[in-house]
């Protein structure tokens, strides 16, 4: 029996790499999305170690064209197998006030959290739909879930994530689709550090005086949504630290 594909989109570090290797060692094939190309090379290595078929793209997933290119390009008897999509790729950028804030950063947010989903959502769902069956899980955040100070166009995209998700979902389910929509709250991962862009010391506060989440955390959240029973869908998951209240209170210790 052929292993289901799991495309991942921003797989070189964080959610996307630590779901990539758990998928890889529960007999899942995968394709991996992501712009940094060594990343890439170095987890295809490790991940066909684990006795999967890996097939790699780098592109910018905010660019329709390179979007539309990379996913034509997968061979054929790869692209008709695909039959999870786990949209991962996104970031915020700055945390500044709304009337401070930069319009390359609302750009950055908007181009990836929300277009770079469309964009590769609307390649890979006609496989499903062909097929009569699909998993997409849309990486959303608490932020999806909530709005606070300074979080305003990243709050925003993530609110588009989660209103995405659910009406994705009334779309697709005839075709017997599944959407899940996962939320994490706080996750180490290089998230703060490209929010911060490259400030270190601003980012680790973010995590000071409590156990944030993993990557592999929610990766184990992904991969019990996909293996539920056939009659089970998983639609929506709120994850986040124990030590967590809401988006911006924490049990500091």
């Amino acid at each position: 029996m052929e292993k289901k594909v799991a495309l991942i989109t921003g797989a070189t570090s964080g959610i996307g790499k630590a779901t990539a290797l758990l998928l890889a060692q529960n007999n899942f094939d995968l394709i991996l999305t992501g712009r940094r190309k060594e990343r890439l090379e170095e987890l295809k290595t490790q991940l066909e170690q684990l006795n999967s078929s890996v097939i790699i793209l780098s592109f910018d997933i905010r660019n329709n064209d390179e979007t539309t290119h990379a996913v034509n390009s997968i061979p054929e008897h790869f692209r008709k197998r695909i039959s999870v999509l786990i949209n991962n790729a996104g970031l915020a950028a700055g945390r500044d006030s709304f009337q401070n804030g930069l319009l390359s950063d609302w750009e950055q947010m908007i181009d990836t959290n929300i277009k770079g989903l469309l964009y590769i959502s609307r390649l890979v769902v006609p496989v499903f739909i062909e097929n009569k069956d699909g998993h997409i899980i849309n990486i959303a955040s608490i932020a999806g879930k909530e709005v606070y100070e300074n979080g305003n166009v990243y709050c925003a995209t993530k609110h588009a994530v989660d209103a995405l998700s659910r009406s994705m979902r009334i779309d697709l389910f005839r075709h017997n689709i599944q959407v899940t929509n996962v939320a994490p709250g706080a996750v180490e991962t290089e998230f703060s550090l490209v929010r911060f862009k490259g400030d270190r010391e601003t980012a680790d506060k973010t995590y000071e005086g409590f156990q944030p989440l993993t990557g592999e955390d929610v990766a184990e959240v992904v991969l019990f949504a996909l293996t539920r029973p056939p009659h089970v869908s998983i639609n929506d998951i709120l994850i986040t630290p124990k030590a967590q209240g809401n988006a911006t209170s924490f049990n500091r210790k």
